[in-house]
């Protein structure tokens, strides 16, 4: 770390040469950094959707870098599948440490500019935990949920304040802090009338206390400055959804409600083109409730409903392409019909044709070292269904692009065999020809190589009830 150190010095004193002499205006900070367990050797770094530069580890898996004509505020640094926010400012030299095995908790800023981003990290991890708090809170009657999240953003207000006092920061920061706080409590607030039990939603908004929503006369749907911010998005989606729900009973002749019903769907896509003027936010919007109705429905009519709306409202050329794509993927992966033609390898180099394998009642499961925590929950899940089930063969597939014997290694290091794990061996088109999307999506094929189900998922409640229907064929 001495080398890095030496550099981040020397950056000090360049920028306190400038500060004396008042001659020239930094716009320019360093970031640096180590990863342990690496899952590429690049580290990315962005503003907004624009990549700054892609930054190779060295040996050591360290970098540094100089972001030069900086434009002061929250960028990203992405590494294999995981990413994270950090707020750079002129003179900041900021260098941190992670480890992919627990990307998030393992993160720690030092250096100029390091205190503001600790606490960023620190807001983040306790709003992660906060959240199924939260969800939980949502059984009270609403008088009482609202006096308990109240109470959290009073908490973070006055740890937002004493931060201030403490040390010295820039309005940009104070400006990030208070919408981390505000838009947290917003989205408690939108999420709600969703997670409180009862499938009526209508009666349940109807019960809300007056001024329960009075905030949303503020709200900027298109604010320019928020836009590349997590919380303004989740907060966004939880909005959108909320408001939708009321547009979708003034027409509804059900009160009973769930998420994908097609016309409420559609009145969310609708409610976003009408409120939304921002490019950038309105086709992100847009193509995050479109491909999660599309992931969750094995209806190829609705699905094409729901794309021919989005390719409508979007401007955005290369999300079209990509969700016409998975639409047409998906419709390929009917009930009935066989998996394509692909070429899977096991741990052992032996090449074999996907449908060779299935040889009696089959589960394909997917994962990637990128997404840590699903690769091992799947994986003990799987543990359990394979004992309850001894019938069914369940494969396992990675999705990633890195040789057999790295991937071997995610497997020994938390003590999994390789028993029925494969790799594809042309990644990328085998994700696109079997529509792989979210990564909890699960396969069942029968006996006759038969797809059952192309879009079920291990974690849901009516998996197993799908599992002894298939046993039963």
């Amino acid at each position: 770390m001495k080398l890095y150190l030496s550099l981040i010095a020397i950056a000090l004193m360049f920028f306190s040469c400038n500060n004396n002499s008042n001659k020239t205006k930094v716009e320019f900070a360093y970031i640096g950094g180590e990863i342990i367990n690496p899952n590429s050797k690049f580290v990315i770094l962005e503003k907004g959707t624009t990549a700054l530069d892609t930054i190779k580890l060295d040996g050591r898996n360290r970098f540094i870098f100089k972001v030069d004509s900086l434009k002061k505020g929250l960028h990203t640094f992405r590494h294999g599948g995981e990413y994270q926010m950090v707020l750079i400012e002129p003179e900041d030299s900021i260098l941190f440490r992670l480890n992919t095995l627990e990307f998030d908790e393992s993160l720690v800023f030092t250096g100029k500019g390091s205190k503001k981003n600790n606490y960023f990290i620190n807001e983040f991890l306790e709003n992660e935990k906060e959240e199924t708090y939260v969800l939980k809170l949502c059984q009270l009657k609403p008088e009482a949920y609202q006096k308990h999240i109240d109470s959290i953003k009073n908490r973070k207000t006055k740890s937002l304040e004493h931060f201030e006092d403490k040390y010295e920061v820039s309005e940009l920061f104070k400006r990030i802090a208070k919408a981390n706080i505000d838009y947290s409590y917003y989205s408690s607030k939108e999420v709600y009338p969703f997670a409180h039990y009862g499938k009526n939603k209508g009666a349940i908004l109807k019960s809300l206390p007056v001024g329960f929503y009075d905030y949303r006369k503020d709200i900027d749907y298109n604010d320019n400055f928020l836009k590349d911010y997590p919380n303004y998005y989740n907060f966004l989606r939880r909005n959108f959804s909320n408001l939708s729900l009321e547009t979708h009973y003034d027409h509804a002749k059900s009160k009973a409600f769930h998420r994908n019903m097609l016309c409420y769907n559609l009145d969310r896509l609708h409610l976003i083109d009408s409120l939304v003027t921002n490019s950038t936010i309105k086709d992100e919007l847009l193509h995050h409730f479109t491909i999660k109705y599309i992931s969750l429905s094995n209806n190829s009519e609705s699905n094409t409903i729901i794309l021919n709306s989005y390719l409508e409202k979007t401007s955005n050329e290369k999300d079209k392409a990509l969700i016409s794509g998975y639409v047409n993927s998906l419709k390929e992966l009917g009930e009935g019909t066989k998996l394509p033609s692909l070429q899977v390898v096991d741990y052992n180099n032996e090449e074999y044709e996907l449908n060779s394998i299935i040889n009696s009642p089959t589960v394909i499961s997917f994962w990637s070292s990128t997404l840590y925590d699903h690769f091992k929950d799947s994986h003990h899940k799987l543990k359990e269904l394979k004992e309850k089930y001894p019938e069914i063969k369940f494969v396992t597939i990675n999705i990633d692009d890195m040789g057999v014997e790295k991937t071997k290694l995610s497997l020994k290091s938390c003590r999994f065999n390789c028993n029925d794990e494969y790799l594809f061996k042309n990644p990328k088109e085998s994700k696109r020809l079997l529509a792989i999307y979210p990564m909890t999506k699960t396969i069942i094929i029968d006996q006759n190589k038969k797809i059952v189900n192309a879009n079920s998922n291990m974690f849901s409640v009516n998996f197993e009830e799908q599992l002894l229907g298939l046993i039963n064929r």
